[in-house]
């Protein structure tokens, strides 16, 4: 049997950081804990690149861009849904995360949802730290996953 290893290494890779400025003290706290996790697992500061978008909505249509680029390894969505007293909750969330993955198996980009729902702020409070973190450790195993997939694939058609 053939196993792929984890590789958590970030050297040479390039990712590409979608924000929401919805609940901005929030999505910011992420993206920080998220770049200093990238820059922990090798990952160049000169090879972070971040845009922000007014909301979770708009996260697709970012990565979308960024994905057509061809510039980047790997995605990240950073942004926070929070339950309000009607049914646009489900609305966002949903349709952001099917946009995200939607874009994530139209360009073959690994992409790390981190779009955060929740309850309440407490509840997203609660999860930045862990929910960040694991996206930037997502978004460089992945990277380097579908890197050394497309190596091999090529390497097999030679």
């Amino acid at each position: 049997m053939n196993t792929i290893a984890p590789n958590l290494d970030g050297k040479h890779l390039r990712i590409g950081i979608v924000q929401a400025r919805f609940t901005n003290e929030i999505g910011s706290e992420m993206l920080k804990v998220c770049c200093r996790t990238l820059q922990e697992l090798g990952v160049a500061d000169e090879n972070i690149t971040v845009a922000t978008v007014p909301g979770a909505l708009e996260i697709p249509i970012a990565l979308m861009n960024f994905a057509s680029s061809e510039k980047f390894d790997a995605l990240i969505a950073i942004g926070v849904v929070i339950r309000g007293e009607t049914y646009h909750f489900e609305l966002v969330s949903n349709e952001s995360g099917a946009g995200v993955s939607r874009v994530a198996l139209d360009y073959n980009i690994p992409i790390a949802n981190a779009v955060l729902t929740t309850e309440n702020d407490a509840q997203a409070i609660e999860r930045i730290e862990e929910k960040a973190s694991d996206a930037a450790k997502v978004a460089v195993e992945c990277a380097n996953l579908v890197n050394l997939l497309l190596e091999e694939q090529f390497e097999d058609e030679e």
